[in-house]
C-alpha cells in the first residue's frame, strides 16, 4: 500500500507541507481555498474548503474563458512514485454532495517537446454529503486530459512514473445528481492511498 495523504495527530502539520493550493485567482478569477487540519480528538483529518466564484476580477490582464475552480496539489515527489504494483487509488472522504476531481500527474511525454506541464490523468469522485465514504478508482479509469479537457486518443498511463496528484473542484460540470454551481465547498480528507485489489 502506498500512501499519498494520511492525517494523524503526530504528522498532520507535516502532511500539509507536502501540498499546495491553486485556484482561478491566479488568472484573474475570484475563487478561494484553504487546507487546514481538523482535530477530531483521537483522530485528525485534512479540510479542503473555500468558495467557488464564476466572476472575474475587473481589469484583469488574463483572458480567461472560465472561472470557478480550486484545487490542492501535492508538491512534486523526490523522483517518481512507482504504482506498477497497484491498480486502484482509494480515498477516504467526507464531502458536501459536490463532485471532485482526482488527478494523477505523470512525466511529460504526451505534450509537445518544450512543454513544461506534466501529463494529467483525471477521474471524477462523487462524495455523498456528511458521511465518511471510501471511493475506489481503478487506475484504468483515469483519462488523459489537457487543461481539463479529455484527450481523444488511445493513451495509457505509465504507473511507474508518477510525479504527483491533486484533488480539485469545479463550479460547473461533474456527474448527474451532484451539487454544482458557485458557492462554498468543503471536503474532509482522512487518507489517500494506492491499493492492489486483484
Amino acid at each position: 500500500m502506498a500512501s499519498f495523504f494520511e492525517c494523524n495527530q503526530k504528522s498532520s502539520k507535516e502532511e500539509l507541507k507536502k501540498w499546495h493550493l491553486y485556484s482561478d485567482s491566479e488568472y484573474g478569477g475570484l475563487s478561494s481555498a484553504s487546507l487546514e487540519i481538523k482535530d477530531n480528538g483521537d483522530k485528525s483529518s485534512g479540510v479542503f474548503s473555500g468558495n467557488l466564484s464564476l466572476d472575474v476580477e475587473e481589469g484583469t490582464k488574463w483572458k480567461i474563458t472560465r472561472s470557478g475552480f480550486c484545487g490542492m496539489r501535492s508538491k512534486k515527489f523526490d523522483g517518481f512514485i512507482d504504482l506498477e504494483a497497484y491498480d486502484t487509488i482509494a480515498l477516504r472522504l467526507k464531502g458536501d454532495g459536490r463532485c471532485y476531481i482526482s488527478t494523477i500527474y505523470t512525466e511529460n511525454w504526451v505534450n509537445s517537446p518544450g512543454q513544461l506541464e506534466d501529463n494529467s490523468w483525471q477521474s471524477f469522485v462523487f462524495v455523498p454529503k456528511d458521511n465518511w465514504y471510501i471511493a475506489k478508482i481503478p487506475l484504468a479509469h483515469y483519462l488523459p486530459t489537457w487543461r481539463g479537457n479529455v484527450i481523444d486518443a488511445k493513451l495509457e498511463m505509465n504507473p511507474s512514473r508518477i510525479l504527483g496528484m491533486s484533488l480539485s473542484v469545479n463550479a460547473e460540470g461533474g456527474v448527474p445528481g451532484a451539487k454544482s454551481g458557485p458557492g462554498d465547498f468543503r471536503l474532509e480528507v482522512d487518507w489517500i492511498k494506492a491499493l492492489r485489489t486483484e
